[in-house]
């Protein structure tokens, strides 16, 4: 084995983490800074603090047959119009929501939340900022945030760039796991429920039509919605699940999905049987000022508006046609701004629009 004189190793040039652009202070800085916000989601099966290797999480289930069901998403680019903005408390909000009915469609209610925040040079006030807006989601779905990592990865990503993902775990009794698809019969009703926004999906499009096309600034105001652009994108993603969960509960929904990425096209048909389609009456709802204006600015094809955005359709329940005028009745004594949003028919499995 080749030696090296102890001379010649004092006096070679040192090469620490620092100098290669990632430095453990900050994120040492980014936990100390988020500590207090994870405290604040602590619930009562949670027998771990923030810093060990793993989140600890006491399996002692209410449900009789209980199935987890856990899922995982990020936001995209709205990160980078949280940076335009100077505004990241939203983001982390946008997050567990989207995480939350992911798992909500299947019946399940959320247990516990773990996030990935990584950039080329992490920003301790921006990760608290992220960091706190998921605190106060978890907080108001009873979620616990148990962990997550924090990653400076210089020549990953680029200067200013942060990307934030998670994942959620939750359950259900299996008695009460959705669709039912054996339950499904023509003439069942769909219900609408209204989106807040873009939620965390056509961010891409929506920041090419009006940052490079219409050369807009994040801080101008937007007609088409009576607040700026910056306000418009960033509406927080929605959570359905304290309205929703009561009629989960009492099994008087058949299925639910979740409309995100792909709008109704896609995500529709994830729930259906082969044998019937889903019947879109598109004179139903008004389509939101932010939607018509991209859609308009851009000169996009109907077909393509409907597969890049929620158009203002953030989740669609699937009910009993002769249960469906007291559920939506119900919805609206709660304050939901539900809608009959059409229903099944025979077919095969896809979305029809009338």
């Amino acid at each position: 084995m080749r030696e090296w004189p102890l001379e010649r190793l004092m006096s070679e040039p040192k090469v620490t983490y620092a100098a290669s652009s990632v430095d453990i202070n900050r994120q040492d800085e980014a936990l100390r800074r988020i500590k207090p916000h994870v405290k604040a989601t602590k619930t009562a099966r949670v027998l771990s603090d923030l810093g060990l290797f793993g989140g600890l999480f006491a399996a002692n289930f209410d449900e009789a047959k209980p199935v987890l069901v856990s899922s995982m998403d990020g936001v995209g680019t709205k990160m980078k119009v949280a940076r335009l903005a100077d505004k990241w408390d939203t983001v982390g909000q946008d997050l567990v929501n989207h995480c939350i009915n992911d798992i909500l469609v299947q019946g399940a209610k959320p247990l516990f939340f773990l996030d990935y925040i990584a950039a080329q040079e992490l920003e301790p006030q921006i990760i608290e900022e992220i960091v706190k807006g998921m605190a106060i989601a978890c907080q108001a779905s009873r979620c616990a945030l148990i962990g997550g990592e924090l990653a400076e990865m210089p020549g990953v990503y680029a200067k200013g760039e942060v990307d934030v993902a998670g994942t959620i775990v939750g359950v259900v009794d299996q008695d009460l796991l959705l669709p039912r698809q054996n339950d499904f019969f023509p003439g069942d009703v769909l219900i609408g429920l209204p989106s807040s926004g873009l939620h965390t999906n056509g961010y891409s499009l929506a920041r090419k039509v009006l940052f490079e096309v219409e050369g807009r600034r994040v801080d101008e105001l937007l007609p088409a919605t009576g607040k700026t652009v910056g306000e418009s994108l960033l509406a927080i993603h929605r959570s359905y699940l304290d309205i929703l969960w009561p009629f989960i509960k009492t099994k008087r929904l058949r299925g639910m999905a979740h409309i995100t990425g792909g709008g109704l096209t896609d995500n529709l048909p994830r729930v259906l049987p082969e044998h019937l389609d889903a019947e879109i009456d598109t004179a139903s709802w008004e389509i939101p000022g932010l939607f018509r204006h991209l859609m308009e600015a851009s000169a996009m094809p109907l077909e393509d508006a409907r597969r890049s955005f929620n158009l203002g359709v953030g989740m669609v329940l699937l009910v009993d046609e002769y249960k469906a005028a007291d559920v939506l009745s119900e919805l609206k004594a709660k304050g939901e701004a539900a809608w009959n949003l059409g229903k099944l028919v025979k077919g095969t499995g896809k979305v029809v629009y009338r």
